[in-house]
């Protein structure tokens, strides 16, 4: 284990660090380059920019910047009491393994930020002039590298440390955009309603999750989903829909979703048996992938209040239409994604229902294509439809001096070739190009897994070999 990355990882666990609410490890950063002595500054977004100067013999070398995003998907089983906004990051050792008790554990991008501090701090390595930059908000935005000013940064090549998979080169990624859909409503008094009803309360929990990006074609279920689709079976049954929720973040595959409804007593047993029918045709299509899976139907008390039976009908039927999963792949690139969308999650609040989805392509056209289908089912329910203003993809390019001299210097350490890819998550690199159009990019990283989930952890081994890495194609450059 590399004392030096894993130490500042420990420290970078201490520091609450959610999307948006940056300030305490923007702080920690800038405190950080005052006690190595490192020059360091702070733009209005709160990014840090820390640079060094090259070694004595580098200082006509092209200077190279490491980069790496601040804040962390904040994700936990519903049964972990956990603050993010105040609570440290707990975490264990399993083997070569490091993971988090029952949180994700921010090793994306907390293990890219360790290494670059850790190489900033390095007094033995040769290397050119280096500059690190530390932005906000990558995972509910990219508003951090969206805000980066055109001549902040002075290198001409940038090696973006937010990769999950060791041995591969990222040199392309997918661009994105938000979608959030508000439904209002006025609540219906059970009082109003004509019938005897009984109520039930069908729940989702022990997804597996994930990466709205990375994961999106794993074969893995979406909690909000599997809500949505038995709801809408139930449509015979005349059902009253009190609540729906299900899912937290925008670029994670829903885990846990939850739904409480009533029917006319007559049909409670109509209601058992279909439920019974539809686990078993969900467990023969997610079973061998989602063996944590579970679905219950519970008798619950009667709830006080009823979504207006017609848009109840007309919001599961938009949720049933709404578009999720793995859309295309790309014809240029084999294996890689080339659209998709993430039925993000449900979330109710006073007096409207607030629905998040994210969509993600390497090809723009079809990013907004894949906007507007969505778009289109849920402006049949909800009042309000919005995008985000997106970000953009980062085109390969296959020529570039950095992604070779990476790939030799993999060669050179492990006798192995690396893969050169493109990825369907997003990264700030796109960002990047549109204010220096000239910077050669690469992105690479360590094995981690379950990243935007509970079950994220890193690979220890894989990390010190990726330290070493990033070390040898500095002292090459």
């Amino acid at each position: 284990m590399n004392k030096q990355v894993f130490d500042i990882f420990d420290q970078i666990c201490q520091v609450p660090r959610p999307s948006k609410h940056e300030e305490q490890i923007s702080d920690w950063l800038v405190q950080f380059a005052k006690e190595h002595n490192i020059e360091c500054e702070r733009d209005e977004a709160n990014n840090v920019f820390m640079r060094v100067p090259a070694t004595p013999g580098c200082e006509n070398k092209e200077g190279v910047i490491l980069q790496a995003h601040m804040d962390m998907v904040c994700e936990k089983n519903s049964d972990v009491q956990h603050d993010f906004m105040h609570d440290p990051i707990s975490y264990y050792i399993d083997g070569d393994l490091m993971k988090a008790h029952g949180t994700t554990l921010g090793a994306d991008d907390g293990i890219g930020m360790s290494m670059a501090l850790a190489i900033l701090t390095d007094p033995t390595l040769k290397h050119p002039a280096l500059e690190a930059l530390f932005t906000v908000d990558e995972e509910t935005g990219m508003t951090g590298a969206e805000h980066i000013k055109e001549g902040y940064l002075h290198g001409t090549r940038l090696i973006n440390l937010d990769s999950e998979d060791d041995g591969q080169i990222f040199i392309g990624c997918a661009g994105g955009i938000d979608t959030t859909a508000l439904m209002h409503y006025t609540p219906v008094d059970y009082a109003q309603c004509t019938h005897d009803y009984f109520a039930f309360r069908v729940a989702v929990k022990g997804l597996i999750g994930g990466h709205s990006g990375d994961d999106i074609n794993k074969g893995r279920a979406c909690a909000n989903k599997l809500i949505v689709n038995f709801l809408h079976q139930l449509s015979t049954f005349n059902y009253q829909l009190s609540t729906i929720q299900g899912g937290n973040l925008r670029n994670a595959i829903a885990r846990e979703a939850e739904t409480v409804f009533a029917v006319p007593a007559a049909y409670k047993h109509d209601v058992i048996a279909a439920f019974n029918g539809y686990v078993a045709e969900v467990e023969k299509m997610f079973g061998a992938v989602e063996q944590e899976m579970q679905m219950t139907l519970d008798s619950c008390p009667m709830p006080d209040t009823f979504i207006p039976e017609d848009q109840a009908a007309a919001l599961i039927q938009a949720l049933y239409d709404c578009p999720h999963g793995m859309i295309a792949m790309s014809k240029d690139l084999p294996g890689l994604v080339e659209t998709s969308t993430n039925l993000a999650s449900i979330r109710m609040k006073d007096g409207y229902i607030e629905i998040c989805t994210s969509q993600r392509s390497s090809v723009e056209k079809e990013k907004h294509a894949i906007k507007d289908r969505v778009h289109a089912a849920l402006a049949t329910a909800c009042d309000v439809v919005t995008h985000g203003d997106g970000y953009p993809g980062w085109t390969p390019n296959m020529q570039s001096p950095l992604m070779q001299t990476a790939a030799q210097a993999y060669r050179d350490l492990y006798q192995v070739e690396p893969e050169v890819l493109a990825c369907h998550a997003g990264l700030e690199c796109g960002l990047f190009l549109t204010k220096y159009p000239k910077m050669d990019m690469i992105s690479i990283g360590p094995d981690m897994k379950g990243v935007h989930s509970p079950q994220e952890y890193v690979s220890i081994s894989s990390t010190d070999r990726c330290y070493d890495w990033v070390c040898h194609i500095l002292e090459m450059l």
